[in-house]
């Protein structure tokens, strides 16, 4: 209000006889004047007290309100914090769990889910310009925050993983809603990796394909492997419960053509149609009693103390167009 009444805060202080420390204490909100000071502040710059300091009140500016898509292979409701990221010209919201102690670290939390799971108005406490410095990494390989730690600290650049399966991934990134995506699709006829997906998926596209990781895919069962499983046909008996995982994942369709090779039939599997989603989750389901196996990595078995039976080898790669 001063600055646009072209006052200096040295001179309105000596026309209504403060200092100038006053001045600029009033104006940032710490401290408040008395009904004398307020009156002789309202006639010098000529509006009337309650415009003055509604004026002052207004310039409080609360959350923002921002409409973005949501990457999330599941609905998400009102209040799921989220990460904000900027891809080309869309806000992607990248909605974030919490660890049992700590919240997580967010830009703000989901107002009201769109008719859609695609898409939510969103209350936003930071949308500064790292959002449009950040790169959404979308798979589902549990080393994803690890690279993102690694490159943050020798690159300076921050990088928002979001989870998804490996088709799921590669449909956001066609779609343009991620800069890279994370895969290990097997082509059942060629025993290759990704590529030929890709060149389905992509048709007369350019796209770079990087390998991240090598990884071990096998049976994830208690410590000891209290059942006695020992190969995929020991999933078939009764008292043998499985967690699966969702369909497009890379381990899905490895367990379905496992299956398949052994002449078991997925109705004789105990639990098929119970999903979880991404390797540590699966694993999650075994620690904790829901589940006596799941099909995941190596390293999702070592992060709970589960003992691992391998099955298969695979390749994990990053794609970006």
């Amino acid at each position: 209000m001063r600055n646009s009444r072209g006052i200096g805060a040295s001179e309105l202080a000596r026309r209504v006889n403060v200092s100038r420390q006053t001045i600029y204490a009033i104006e940032a909100g710490t401290y408040v004047p008395n009904t004398e000071v307020a009156l002789h502040l309202a006639q010098e710059l000529e509006v009337t007290v309650d415009e003055l300091f509604t004026l002052e009140e207004d310039r409080q500016e609360g959350p923002e309100s921002l409409a973005a898509e949501v990457l999330s292979g599941t609905a998400v409701g009102k209040g799921q914090p989220v990460r904000l990221c900027q891809v080309e010209t869309r806000w992607i919201s990248v909605p974030v769990s919490a660890s049992p102690y700590y919240m997580p670290e967010a830009d703000g939390i989901i107002q009201r889910p769109g008719q859609t799971s695609r898409r939510a108005e969103l209350v936003v406490f930071a949308k500064d310009e790292a959002s449009a410095k950040r790169l959404v990494l979308a798979g589902c390989d549990p080393a994803a925050n690890l690279l993102a730690h690694m490159v943050e600290k020798i690159g300076g650049i921050e990088i928002i993983p979001a989870a998804a399966s490996s088709k799921l991934a590669l449909t956001w990134l066609k779609e343009g809603k991620v800069h890279v995506a994370g895969s290990h699709l097997e082509d059942p006829k060629t025993g290759e990796f990704n590529l030929p997906y890709l060149r389905k998926e992509f048709p007369g596209k350019d796209f770079s394909v990087i390998t991240f990781a090598h990884w071990e895919e096998g049976l994830v069962v208690g410590r000891g492997n209290p059942k006695r499983l020992q190969k995929v046909e020991d999933l078939a008996r009764k008292a043998v419960r499985i967690i699966n995982r969702e369909a497009g994942s890379g381990s899905r369709a490895l367990l379905d053509r496992l299956l398949a090779n052994a002449g078991i039939d997925r109705n004789e599997v105990q639990g098929y149609g119970r999903e979880a989603r991404g390797h540590l989750a699966a694993a999650y389901n075994v620690v904790s009693g829901d589940a006596d196996v799941c099909l995941a990595t190596r390293s999702a078995a070592q992060t709970f103390g589960l003992d691992f039976l391998p099955l298969h080898s695979e390749r994990y790669d990053l794609v970006l167009r």
